[in-house]
């Protein structure tokens, strides 16, 4: 063997392509080169805007269902309505977000960047937020209220999770 052939055995004779499928077809075919596994990330900025989804849904659920959400105030009894529940959820949602973003960059050394901290965060926040269902006039007015901070919580907290 001579250095030429050697040398031809070793260095590629043509350049590697890294260009991006541009085609639909190609890049479906390249999406799904992962595997029917693979997780697609949702944007962080839509969780809470999915929270608000499902706590309007929880709400419209729970009033066809002839509960009245309403809590005793310090001036009475006032109804929680649909402008109250997206407001507030889309409130904690983005404060959420903020808070989940700190936690990473403060925790971005371990391994999992602040997943359990953010996760502790959640759970402690829900704890203190079922405070103001207790408040119900009834008690289907408690458990849909219960049942509404659950479920915005858990969207959150899984939704902004990584």
């Amino acid at each position: 063997m001579n250095s030429t052939t050697l040398r031809s055995a070793t260095t590629p004779t043509a350049p590697r392509s890294t260009a991006v499928p541009t085609s639909a077809a190609a890049r479906t075919s390249a999406a799904g080169a992962a595997g029917p596994g693979a997780r697609r990330r949702v944007p962080r900025w839509s969780v809470p805007l999915v929270a608000a989804a499902v706590s309007v849904a929880v709400l419209l659920v729970g009033t066809a269902l002839g509960v009245d959400p309403a809590v005793r105030a310090a001036t009475g009894t006032q109804t929680v309505g649909l402008a109250a529940v997206i407001v507030a959820t889309l409130v904690v949602g983005y404060a959420g977000w903020g808070v989940r973003a700190l936690l990473g960059r403060l925790l971005s050394r371990r391994p999992r960047g602040g997943e359990g901290a953010w996760l502790v965060t959640c759970g402690v926040v829900l704890l203190v937020s079922l405070l103001g269902p207790l408040g119900g006039v009834t008690p289907g007015a408690v458990a849909l209220l219960v049942v509404e901070h659950v479920a915005v919580g858990a969207v959150l907290a899984l939704g902004l999770r990584r």
